[in-house]
C-alpha cells in the first residue's frame, strides 16, 4: 500500500507531503488543478521516462519519493531481498535535473530504471484515461489476458521457442539456396581448422616458450654477467668473500673484548651470509644454464609459426583459441547444412518444443478467456448495457506465431439478440469506456500490486453508471488501496476518503495544492461538482444525500 508521496518542484507542485490511507480515495478539483500530475509524479517513482520538462520553472531539480509498506511474506520482500535492499518497508525516489537527467534509489541505494519498474510490478498498477482506446489493438487485447492468466513468463518462452524454430527453418532454406556458396566457404574453413589444429596453439605453452626464448636468446650475456658477479665475490683474485670473511672473524675476537661491537659484528655476519648464499645460487644458476643452439633454433621456428598464422588471420597469437572456436563452430554450422536431414531435424525438434509450449498458453487462454468473458458480461449488466455479451475469439493459426498458436480477438454485443462483432466496430465511446472500465476493475483482481490507481477512467459515463462504477471501486478498495482521479460527483460519493486539488497563486507562480476533505469539506467538494461554480442549498442537500447513501 502506498504510505507516503513527497513531491519537490515538479511541474507545478512545488512542495508536497502526502499522507495515504487505505480503501478507496477519490482526487478531485477542477480541469487543469493538477489531479493528474500527482500520477504523473507517482509514475515517475515508479520508472517512467523523465524529461526536463517535469522540473517546475525556476527550479534545478524535481524531485519525488513514494513509500510503500512491505508485507512479511510479500512477493515485494522477497524480491527486494534478492535485490540486496532493505525490506522494511519501499521508498522509490527518483531525481531529474533542469538538463534532463535522473537518477534513481530505491530504499537510499542508487538503482537502475529497470530496478524501479521490476518494484513497481508488485506496488501499483496504474489505468490511464486512454486505456480504453489500447483496449482496440491486438496486442493490448491480448497482453490483457495473458497477464490476467499469470502466463507472461510463458508467453516469453513461446516467443523464445517459436525464435529458435524460425531460426532452424531459415538455415534448413539458406542451405538448399545457396549449396554452391556453402560448399567453397566449408572446404576454406576445413583447411583453416585443421591449420590451426596442427599448430596447436596452447595459451600456457606459448608463455613458457616466450620465456624460455628470451633466456637462451641472451644465454651468453647471462652467462658472462653471472661469471663477472662471482668473479668480484669469490672467483677473482682480489674477490671479496675471502677479505670479508677474514674481517668477519676479527670482529668476532674483538666483541669479546668490548661488547660495544656486538650490534656491528652481528650485522657485518648478516650481511656476509647473504653475500655467500648470493655465491651459492649464482653458482647453482651457473652450473643449469647452457648455450644450447639447437633449442634457441627450435623455440624461433615455433614463434614464428605462431606468429605467421596469428598474422595471416589478423588476430593476436592470444586470440588464436578463440578464432579457432569460430571457425570450428562455423564449420559445424555449415557441415550442417550440407545434411539436408540433419537441418530438417533440427527443424522438427525447433517445431515439437515450440508447440508443446505454445499449447499450455493456448490452454491458459482458453480457460481464461471463459470465465474473463462471463465477468466482464455480467459487468455490463450492471453499467447500462442489459443483454450486453462480451467474448473472447481464440482462433487457431495453422502455422502459429511468435505469441502462440491462437490470435486474440475481443467481441462484444451491445445490445441483446446481436451477434457478437469486434470491439473496435462495434463499441460507441460510451460503451468502449464502460467495456474498458469493467475489464480494468476485472484484470486488476489479478493484479499482484496492492495499490491500483484509476485516472479519469470514468470519462464518457455519467448518471446511474457513475454511481455504479463508484461502487465498483468502493468494494475493489475493501482489499487493495484505489486511489481515482474522477470529475464525476456519483463516483466521488463512493470513496471511503477524499481528496480536492487546486490550482492557487503564490510569489507570482502557479502552484498545485492538496486539501484533505473531511465530512462537511466533502458535502461542499461534492456540491461544486455537481453544480459548477453557484453552490446552492439544493446542491449541498443533493451532496449530502449522495455521501449518506453511501
Amino acid at each position: 500500500m502506498l504510505q507516503r508521496l513527497v513531491i519537490r518542484d515538479f511541474v507545478i507542485v512545488d512542495r508536497l507531503e502526502l499522507e495515504f490511507a487505505a480503501g478507496f480515495g477519490a482526487l478531485t478539483g477542477e480541469t487543469g488543478a493538477g489531479k493528474s500530475i500527482l500520477i504523473d509524479a507517482l509514475s515517475l517513482a515508479l520508472g517512467e521516462r523523465a524529461d526536463a520538462a517535469v522540473v517546475r520553472i525556476g527550479a534545478e531539480r524535481a524531485e519525488v519519493a513514494a513509500e510503500f509498506d512491505v508485507d512479511p511474506g510479500s512477493e515485494l520482500e522477497a524480491w527486494l531481498r534478492a535485490s540486496d535492499y532493505d525490506t522494511d518497508a519501499c521508498l522509490l525516489r527518483r531525481v531529474v535535473d533542469s538538463g534532463g537527467r535522473s537518477r534513481a534509489y530505491i530504499n537510499g541505494a542508487a538503482a537502475t530504471l529497470g530496478q524501479l519498474r521490476e518494484a513497481a510490478d508488485f506496488l501499483a498498477d496504474i489505468h490511464g484515461q486512454n486505456a480504453h482506446h489500447s483496449l482496440l489493438r491486438a496486442d493490448a487485447q491480448r497482453a490483457l489476458i495473458d497477464t490476467h492468466a499469470n502466463a507472461q513468463a510463458l508467453a516469453r518462452e513461446v516467443a523464445l521457442a517459436h525464435a529458435a524454430w524460425r531460426t532452424a527453418r531459415e538455415a534448413r532454406q539458406a542451405a538448399e539456396k545457396d549449396v554452391e556458396a556453402s560448399t567453397r566457404e566449408r572446404e576454406l574453413l576445413e583447411w583453416q581448422v585443421k591449420e590451426l589444429q596442427v599448430l596447436a596453439f596452447d595459451q600456457a605453452e606459448w608463455m613458457e616458450t616466450e620465456q624460455e626464448h628470451k633466456r637462451l636468446g641472451n644465454a651468453n650475456a647471462l652467462l658472462e654477467g653471472v661469471a663477472a658477479a662471482l668473479a668480484v665475490l669469490d672467483d677473482g683474485e682480489t674477490a671479496a668473500l675471502p677479505a670479508l670473511q677474514h674481517a668477519g672473524s676479527q670482529l668476532s675476537e674483538l666483541s669479546g673484548f668490548d661488547s660495544g661491537l656486538a650490534e656491528a659484528g652481528q650485522l657485518f655476519e648478516g650481511a656476509l651470509i647473504q653475500l655467500e648464499e648470493s655465491a651459492l645460487a649464482l653458482r647453482r644458476y651457473q652450473d643449469r644454464l647452457e648455450l644450447d643452439p639447437a633449442r634457441l633454433s627450435e623455440l624461433d621456428a615455433r614463434i614464428d609459426a605462431v606468429t605467421q598464422m596469428a598474422r595471416k588471420h589478423r588476430v593476436t597469437p592470444d586470440e588464436l583459441p578463440e578464432l579457432l572456436a569460430r571457425l570450428t563452430a562455423r564449420l559445424d554450422e555449415l557441415t550442417l547444412r550440407a545434411d539436408p536431414e540433419a537441418l530438417a531435424e533440427r527443424e522438427r525438434k525447433g517445431e515439437a518444443a515450440y508447440r508443446e509450449v505454445a499449447k499450455k498458453l493456448s490452454a491458459l487462454r482458453a480457460k481464461t478467456a471463459k470465465a474473463l468473458s462471463k465477468a466482464v458480461t455480467d459487468g455490463m449488466q450492471e453499467l447500462a448495457m442489459a443483454g450486453g455479451r462480451f467474448e473472447i475469439a481464440l482462433e487457431a493459426l495453422i502455422e502459429g506465431a511468435a505469441y502462440g498458436l491462437e490470435s486474440v480477438e475481443f467481441l462484444v454485443s451491445a445490445n441483446a439478440g446481436q451477434p457478437p462483432r469486434p470491439l473496435a466496430k462495434v463499441a460507441s465511446g460510451g460503451e468502449l469506456s464502460r467495456i474498458g472500465l469493467a475489464l480494468q476493475v476485472i484484470a486488476s483482481q489479478a493484479n499482484p500490486a496492492g495499490t491500483l490507481i484509476f485516472d479519469e477512467v470514468d470519462v464518457g459515463i455519467g448518471g446511474r453508471v457513475a454511481e455504479i462504477v463508484g461502487r465498483m471501486l468502493r468494494q475493489l478498495g475493501q482489499s487493495r488501496q484505489v486511489l481515482c482521479v474522477t470529475h464525476l460527483p456519483q463516483v466521488a460519493a463512493q470513496a471511503d476518503w477524499q481528496w480536492s486539488i487546486a490550482k492557487q497563486t503564490r510569489d507570482g507562480a502557479t502552484v498545485s495544492s492538496v486539501t484533505v476533505l473531511d465530512a462537511d469539506a466533502r458535502i461542499g467538494e461534492i456540491a461544486r461538482m455537481l453544480g459548477g461554480e453557484k453552490i446552492t442549498d439544493t446542491t449541498r442537500r443533493h451532496a449530502a444525500e449522495l455521501l449518506e447513501g453511501q
